[in-house]
């Protein structure tokens, strides 16, 4: 060092330091020193091991028949024993045991039809049979068409009965000279029933209160014809009809009756008393009025029974209540006629 001044030797591309001082560059053909790296393990992954089930195949053994003229008569049968003890011992091709559900239910398919064809020829044998025996019998004769004759009493029969006493001869005249008589005093209805003593059929059906179904009905009855007779008391108004049937299949009089009966028993306040000589024949007392609107109320009685094929109506009105003495009179009287 001389003056301050410092002589740096030549380097190639190296720097100088603060101080002054030179680093010393490794050379590039001195291998740098191994940095020891720590060795991190690997982890470790756990493979589950799958367990595939053994299945067994039955062995099927097939046995190898030789050629029929090359191989004894006794090998070819052994070989088929062999080949079916195998077959057997693995249950191929041939039928399962008379135990199991196939070969109960094959056995049940076999037998079926060879029940059905033996019922069949069962059938067919025995009408073959009744028929060839039938044939061989000698024919039955019929008995004669001609009946013993009947031996006729000899004698007078009876006597006819007269014809007051004989329902049928009374009942067939007209019809209107069995009604009870208007007494004396008594004046016409306001309104008349029927004509001329008569109620032809729709005349008699208007009188209820459905007529078109009480036409079809009487039809169905079987009427025959109606007489009728009407009066006035001042407000007490009687009237009578007797209604004849055919009755040719059953008592169309005696349902009437019940009918009209039914009807008259619903009435509220009502009282009912049986007529004498006539079985079932009733007399109705109704307390409470008839009101309509626009008409006076009314009190109304009625009295049913029936004699053979002619069933009595007798009805009522007046502006006070009936009494039943009065009613009962008149039906017991008109049934009399009968």
């Amino acid at each position: 060092m001389f003056g301050g001044v410092v002589n740096v030797p030549e380097t190639s591309g190296h720097a100088v330091g603060p101080e002054g001082t030179v680093p010393r560059v490794p050379d590039p053909e001195v291998p740098a020193p191994e940095v020891a790296v720590p060795e991190v393990p690997a982890p470790e992954v756990v493979v589950p091991e799958v367990v595939v089930p053994e299945v067994a195949v039955p062995e099927v053994v097939v046995p190898l028949v030789p050629d029929p003229e090359v191989v004894p008569e006794g090998a070819v049968a052994e070989g088929v024993e062999v080949a079916v003890g195998a077959a057997v011992s693995h249950g191929a091709g041939l039928p399962a045991d008379d135990d199991s559900p196939g070969a109960r239910s094959g056995s049940r398919t076999r037998l079926a039809p060879l029940i059905g064809a033996a019922a069949a020829l069962g059938v067919l044998v025995g009408t073959c049979a009744g028929y060839l025996v039938q044939v061989q019998r000698a024919p039955t004769p019929l008995p004669p068409l001609s009946q013993p004759y009947l031996t006729q009493a000899k004698g007078a029969g009876p006597e006819r009965l007269p014809a007051a006493q004989d329902r049928e001869v009374k009942t067939e005249g007209d019809l209107r000279k069995l009604l009870v008589p208007r007494p004396s005093g008594a004046q016409d209805p306001l309104f008349n029933a029927g004509a001329d003593g008569w109620l032809s059929l729709p005349e008699y059906a208007g009188l209820f209160k459905k007529p078109a179904q009480a036409f079809s009905g009487l039809i169905a009855d079987g009427f025959r014809r109606a007489a009728v007779a009407d009066w006035r008391e001042g407000k007490y108004n009687v009237e009578i009809r007797l209604v004849q049937y055919r009755q040719e299949e059953r008592l169309a009089a005696k349902e009437a009756v019940e009918n009209a009966k039914y009807w008259s028993e619903v009435d509220p306040g009502t009282t009912s008393r049986p007529v004498p000589g006539t079985g079932d024949g009733r007399v109705y007392v109704h307390s409470e009025p008839a009101r309509e609107s626009g008409a006076v109320p009314l009190y109304t009685a009625e009295a049913f029974a029936w004699r053979g094929d002619i069933a009595m109506e007798i009805w009522a009105y007046d502006s006070e209540p009936v009494p039943m003495k009065k009613i009962m009179g008149l039906a017991e009287r008109q049934m009399g006629r009968l």
